[in-house]
């Protein structure tokens, strides 16, 4: 595998964490409030399968576990494609290994819209990135996308979808995602170790899995400060 959304998203938050996911994978810490908010945005994009109604969802693992299989994915999408199946929800694209999985790809009279579902009421700049990274993965495939959209939570039960048009700014940054998609390939099997200095990238957009492996002196400071109050 090359590398995914995931991975290009946090390659470009701090290409760092994306070498230590290959070389040093042990040393990385989700704590649980991030964990929380993961399984939030899951169960709201699970929900958000339905909006258009029936839908197909590409969804496979490995036998025997929870890791999804891509390659079986990537041959089910292209088995509802060719059948033209009109909502697809996972749906799973690879070129030269760089994979993506749509939350919903909707069929359209001339090709498809993308659906990017997110489970905020705030349309934030990385969401239209990483949009941007599976348009190229997709446009790459040969399959032509009309509109792209992101699917906020509107906080309203009686109309939960808050729908934002993001095409013109996702279909710009194509170039943007071409000239760093294979940057961050070569670097993430660079022999040695990146040397990057902590700094607001640690936290921004969202704090690195790896905070304590890049700021030890911090992270052991925090856990005496803990056992201080405990025994207070």
């Amino acid at each position: 595998m090359a590398i995914t959304k995931t991975g290009f998203m946090r390659g470009m938050q701090c290409p760092k964490m994306i070498w230590l996911d290959r070389h040093k994978p042990q040393f990385k810490i989700i704590p649980p409030e991030v964990q929380e908010r993961l399984d939030a945005g899951n169960e709201f994009g699970d929900r958000a399968m339905s909006m258009f109604g029936p839908y197909e969802e590409m969804t496979i693992y490995r036998p025997g576990t929870l890791i999804p299989d891509k390659k079986a994915m990537v041959a089910n999408t292209l088995k509802h494609l060719e059948a033209g199946t009109p909502v697809i929800c996972e749906a799973a694209f690879m070129n030269y290994n760089n994979y993506c999985a749509v939350d919903i790809l909707r069929k359209t009279d001339t090709g498809y819209d993308i659906y990017e579902v997110k489970n905020t009421n705030e349309l934030k700049e990385q969401f239209i990135e990483d949009s941007a990274f599976q348009y190229y993965i997709i446009d790459r495939c040969q399959i032509k996308i009309d509109r792209i959209y992101i699917v906020l939570n509107s906080e309203n039960e009686d109309d939960p979808y808050l729908i934002e048009e993001v095409t013109d700014k996702v279909k710009k940054l194509k170039n943007w995602v071409n000239e760093n998609i294979w940057r961050l390939n070569r670097l993430q099997y660079e022999k040695d170790e990146i040397d990057i200095e902590p700094g607001i990238q640690c936290n921004e957009p969202y704090e690195c899995w790896y905070y304590g492996y890049c700021h030890p002196a911090k992270q052991e400071h925090s856990e005496e400060r803990k056992l201080i109050d405990e025994d207070i």
